[in-house]
């Protein structure tokens, strides 16, 4: 067989970090680590090839070498979808599609031959079996889920990893909560499912021996949901790991706020080599945290755990939402004050909306409000069901929290807040490349030259270079996210 691995572009959001990736020279954030790793399962004597559209043209000749087109995505993706399978239609390739767009809604593509669903551990062996018999089905699904410990290493020779910036692990899958507004449950269950410290140790050491250095994200929905593993058997493992390699990975990943709580877990975690992780804040609005059930984060002060977490050599990229049943008149200014005076830089708002398979989409769909399927676009001032607030009033305060956020001085002002009371824990956290170079020159000419801001890029350039020496890379990566979110809003602001 000659397998074709096909994933789709992502449009302009807050994760594609598309004018961001310019000043590194890079095409794409991350790899796609599930087609990586679908790769891996497949028979060892079959073709492969991956075409990540993100960073290559799929070309008619690609899919015409082929015998299938295996295709995943997730819901951002679904028009550059619909336009590859259309392409696979008209030249006569077969389709196997999977992953969380395929899993949530796969009725909407009537085009692919053959959906394996939910859990490709699970579904492509059965799948794969029948292919051999000639007796393949149209749809593969199970709710059974797998032992990701048996998972295999991902076939990292497949990409070129000098067009990524970050690439990317899984540790766990699951997460132990139940918010309203997630698929996370749905996709994976609420239970924690882990690798052990030597089966991820393993896979660190092949992205190491593909030589990879820089940074690792953990791409866990929620990486401390077994914290006695964590700090009993795999950050031990992997602070070992990291001294015996002299250090050449830097880390981040996904953490539920209660991270706050565990000293010592902090303190592995840096010591390990992570150096940042996002969480979901979503609101300050306590009424807002209980309609969606985010129980981490209701009766604590919010602002005191980020700037724990901080303190303890974390940065924190904070995520937020607008739009909640119970979100009152002054939400708008509310969140506002509260990202900037909780000091995190790399504040991410979006609108509310209700994905399928989460608990929020099946209430909302008893309570007739759902008005079309998300588009997964952060970005894109949608919302896809009828929300309690005023429609116009909703959209209108939005766009002031974005307005108030991302425009340079009170973006700027955050900055130098963190940069000042961070506190900077890592033994080694620069991992020095080459491009580094050019993006430091590319700052220089694109921020402290051209960009109309400039006057806020050369304050923080001699303020941190002189008075926080050891964070100044951090500064001028901050500022490219400054540029990355005023390109993205521009619009907006």
């Amino acid at each position: 067989m000659k397998i074709l691995l096909v994933y789709p572009n992502y449009p302009e959001t807050f994760w594609s970090f598309k004018y961001a990736l310019k000043f590194i020279g890079k095409k794409a954030t991350h790899p796609p680590l599930g087609l990586l790793t679908v790769a891996a399962l497949l028979p060892k004597e079959w073709e492969k090839r991956l075409v990540d559209m993100n960073v290559t043209t799929l070309r008619d000749t690609d899919l015409e070498w082929a015998d299938y087109v295996f295709i995943s995505a997730m819901s951002i993706q679904t028009e550059p979808v619909k336009r590859v399978i259309e392409r696979c239609k008209r030249l006569g390739v077969k389709i196997v599609a999977g992953g969380p767009l395929f899993t949530t809604g796969y009725e909407e593509f009537e085009d692919v031959d053959h959906f394996v669903l939910n859990e490709a551990e699970i579904t492509l062996p059965p799948f794969l079996e029948d292919l051999q018999n000639g007796c393949a089905r149209h749809l593969y699904t199970s709710q059974e889920l797998s032992d990701i410990d048996e998972v295999p290493i991902p076939l990292w020779e497949l990409i070129n990893m000098k067009h990524y910036a970050i690439m990317s692990v899984q540790y766990s899958r699951g997460c132990p909560y139940h918010c309203e507004f997630c698929d996370i449950p749905y996709l994976y269950g609420n239970k924690v499912r882990i690798k052990s410290k030597d089966r991820i140790v393993a896979e660190l050491e092949s992205l190491h021996s593909h030589g990879w250095k820089g940074d690792v994200f953990f791409v866990d929905d929620n990486f401390i949901g077994n914290t006695r593993k964590l700090k009993k058997e795999f950050l031990p493992a992997l602070i070992e790991w990291m001294e015996r390699k002299r250090y050449p990975f830097v880390f981040n990943t996904e953490a539920s706020i209660d991270l706050a709580d565990d000293e010592e877990l902090m303190q592995l975690m840096v010591q390990a080599g992570f150096t940042a992780v996002f969480v979901g804040i979503e609101t300050p609005n306590e009424a807002s945290l209980a309609e969606c059930n985010k129980v981490q984060n209701k009766n604590r002060d919010l602002i005191a755990s980020v700037k724990k977490i901080q303190r303890f050599g974390l940065f924190v990229t904070g995520g937020f939402i607008v739009g909640f049943d119970n979100d009152p008149p002054s939400i708008f200014e509310r969140l506002t004050a509260f990202i900037q005076e909780s000091g995190i830089v790399s504040a991410m708002v979006g609108l509310l909306n209700a994905p399928r398979g989460s608990k929020l989409y099946q209430r909302l769909l008893k309570e007739g409000r759902i008005l079309q399927n998300v588009t997964g676009d952060n970005t894109d001032f949608t919302i896809n069901f009828t929300p309690r607030m005023d429609y116009e009033t909703l959209i209108r305060g939005y766009g002031r929290v974005i307005n108030s956020i991302y425009s340079s001085e009170p973006y700027y002002q955050r900055m130098k807040m963190f940069l000042k009371d961070f506190q900077h824990m890592q033994k080694k956290t620069f991992q020095f490349q080459f491009y580094y170079l050019g993006a430091f020159f590319k700052t220089i000419v694109f921020l402290g030259i051209i960009d109309e801001e400039r006057v806020y890029y050369w304050k923080i350039f001699f303020w941190s270079l002189f008075k926080r020496t050891q964070l100044f890379p951090w500064a001028l990566v901050f500022a490219v996210y400054g540029y990355q979110y005023r390109k993205v809003f521009g619009k907006y602001l």
